[in-house]
């Protein structure tokens, strides 16, 4: 365990929430590998799964609860909402592409009080062959620069992979309960001046099963749809407030 992880301890109570669907064979070994990251507590949301999702998870050593709405906004916000003793959220998907063991890289610099949001970019990290389709790769490169042209927001990457203090994303008033949950949430922190971050993370290829966005082109189209739009949709509007207040 880093010297971050080790801190934990001592310091707010985080919570890991993973969105699943249909994630039996990848949801095991994930939630395993992040209980022995770090300190930390794993709610895993199972959105709908026809398979042994759920089951897998509760004997892997997560508190499973149920989002019958389908989409990753949905899961995530039930994920939230279950987390209700937690100060520092952490995001993570479910299909094992990336690492639990470098969680200590996301919450370090929440722990070190220099940032409000860390993303996991897998620009600056390592992205292994075959883990990001060339259609992907482009139009996240696509958003990040017309966030930093809108919202003046340098990042690398979209990555779903991320640490929030939970008295930031309260105030953000979440609405995408789709796959443009992340982007809202980038924007609408840029907006009220939060400190953003970047961490190096790697990206690989799923354990198992087949990608709801990647992996077909309706959900990659689906996907690309609202991330674009949710961009472009909250640039103009009025931000609630400047600086969050931090834990």
């Amino acid at each position: 365990m880093t010297g971050s992880s080790a801190r934990l301890g001592m310091e707010p109570a985080v919570a890991v929430i993973i969105p699943a669907l249909n994630e039996a064979g990848n949801i095991d070994p994930l939630v395993r590998a992040t209980l022995h990251a770090a300190p930390v507590r794993v709610i895993v949301v199972d959105n709908g799964s026809t398979d042994a999702t759920a089951r897998e998870a509760v004997e892997a050593g997560a508190i499973v609860v149920y989002e019958p709405r389908r989409g990753y906004g949905y899961a995530c916000a039930a994920g939230v909402a279950a987390a209700r003793d937690a100060e520092i959220l952490v995001f993570l998907d479910g299909d094992c592409s990336f690492l639990p063991e470098e969680m200590p890289l996301l919450l370090a610099p929440l722990l070190e009080d220099r940032a409000d949001l860390v993303l996991g970019s897998r620009v600056l990290g390592h992205i292994a062959p075959g883990a990001m389709p060339s259609h992907q790769y482009i139009g996240n490169w696509l958003v990040a620069w017309l966030m930093s042209k809108l919202y003046g927001l340098r990042v690398t990457d979209l990555g779903p992979y991320r640490a929030i203090r939970r008295s930031l994303l309260a105030r953000l008033h979440m609405r995408e309960m789709t796959y443009g949950w992340p982007t809202e949430m980038m924007v609408k922190a840029a907006r009220v001046g939060a400190r953003l971050v970047e961490a190096p993370v790697t990206y690989h290829p799923r354990r198992a099963g087949q990608s709801k966005v990647s992996g077909a082109v309706r959900g990659a189209l689906l996907a690309a749809w609202y991330i674009l739009g949710v961009t472009l949709r909250y640039a103009w509007r009025q931000p609630v407030s400047r600086r969050p207040q931090d834990d």
